[in-house]
């Protein structure tokens, strides 16, 4: 299986005119290496060893192992582990899931260019003030967290519930992209509701006039969106509550966006989950800012009129391109069987490891050396 147009196997880039709208962003930033044989240039550029072009990231302040965690429940993409009765250990793993299906493949580094990310972010948020739930990382695909409460129904918790995670995912979009188009094309979402006149053709990449709030069931085998009123129902967050975490989510994405710009990036678009702390005050929860919860282009091809990808979209365009997608939408709708997702091919895992490690170094402005 090849890649798609735009996205280059190892090796130089291929020649030709630009003639894909979007595509994924490796070629972009793929740093020159001295001339080596082309076996040990691809392990070079997957694994980083025998790189003479990067020098070594700077090693974070990793806190004493717990003895003995005890698991707790594996996620899509990573797994909880209790170190006391306040603290949890997030292990990331290198799985992969699209579409709320896990893919039974393995992505080399990409836990740990997940784990690296996070921390930075939560570091960011320190400097912002902005209270979150990371307390530290412990190794390369590890950090440490304040444990929280999870419950799919936080009314069980009594009135103004306390230490529990908000069973939603909070999204945040200012370029048409994504699940967002999809919509748009299929009548689903109405123009006056973006901030755009009615009947205005909308075009894939168009600057929205406004940030675009959604929430999401975080708890469901399946995300669902859901109107603010049900999302305050289901979260027993009140409407002062929820617009804090909107103002909260706007003022890291600021952040963000003013850290990667340097870099060529542009934010478009992106989910953060929250819980409440044992005070009643809004933290930020789980993990953010990676090249799995959010969606980054290339700043210099955009302002060229093209969406260069630098995050998990490059995966979904494969399995769209294969048609799994549509089968799978076509059986929910129906309520029927899911389709198994097929395993990416070896060519295109090679590809996505690359992806990973890039926006790491992308984002973070640090380079990457794997730790083994």
């Amino acid at each position: 299986m090849r890649a798609p147009p735009g996205f280059p196997i190892l090796g130089p880039p291929a020649q030709g005119p630009e003639n894909t709208a979007r595509t994924t962003g490796i070629q972009a930033v793929q740093p020159p290496v001295r001339p080596i044989p082309s076996a040990e240039r691809r392990r070079a550029f997957v694994t980083g060893r025998g790189r003479t072009d990067v020098s070594t990231a700077p090693k974070r302040a990793s806190a004493p192992k717990s003895a003995a965690p005890k698991f707790l429940r594996r996620g899509k993409v990573k797994e909880v582990y209790e170190l006391s009765p306040t603290e949890l250990e997030f292990r990331f793993t290198n799985d992969i899931s699209v579409f709320d299906k896990h893919i039974p493949s393995e992505i080399p580094h990409k836990g740990e260019t997940l784990n690296r990310t996070a921390a930075h972010w939560f570091e960011l948020c320190g400097k912002l003030g902005i209270p979150h739930h990371y307390l530290g990382t412990n190794g390369p695909t590890a950090m440490r967290v304040k444990r929280v409460q999870v419950v799919p129904n936080p009314k069980t918790l009594g009135p103004k519930p306390r230490n529990y995670l908000v069973p939603l995912e909070f999204i945040v979009r200012y370029y048409v992209a994504g699940s967002l188009w999809d919509r748009i094309k299929a009548g689903k979402v109405a123009n006056e509701s973006l901030g755009f006149p009615a009947g205005k053709a909308l075009a894939y990449g168009e600057k929205l006039p406004a940030p675009f709030f959604e929430m999401t069931t975080k708890l469901e085998p399946v995300d669902r969106l859901l109107t603010r009123t049900e999302a305050r129902e289901l979260s027993q967050l009140t409407e002062a509550q929820i617009a804090d975490v909107e103002a909260m989510t706007l003022k890291i994405d600021a952040a963000m966006e003013k850290e990667i710009a340097p870099r060529g990036l542009l934010h478009v678009d992106g989910k953060k989950e929250f819980g409440v702390d044992g005070e009643g005050r809004l933290m930020v929860v789980d993990t953010f800012g990676t090249a799995d919860e959010d969606r980054f282009w290339d700043r210099a091809a955009f302002e060229r009129g093209r969406q260069v990808e630098f995050s998990k979209e490059f995966v979904r365009q494969h399995y769209r391109s294969t048609g799994y997608y549509d089968q799978l939408n076509n059986a929910r709708e129906a309520k029927q069987a899911e389709p198994p997702i097929p395993p990416l091919p070896p060519l295109l895992i090679d590809e996505v490891s690359r992806l990973y490690t890039t926006v790491f170094q992308r984002l973070t402005g640090e380079p990457f050396e794997p730790s083994g």
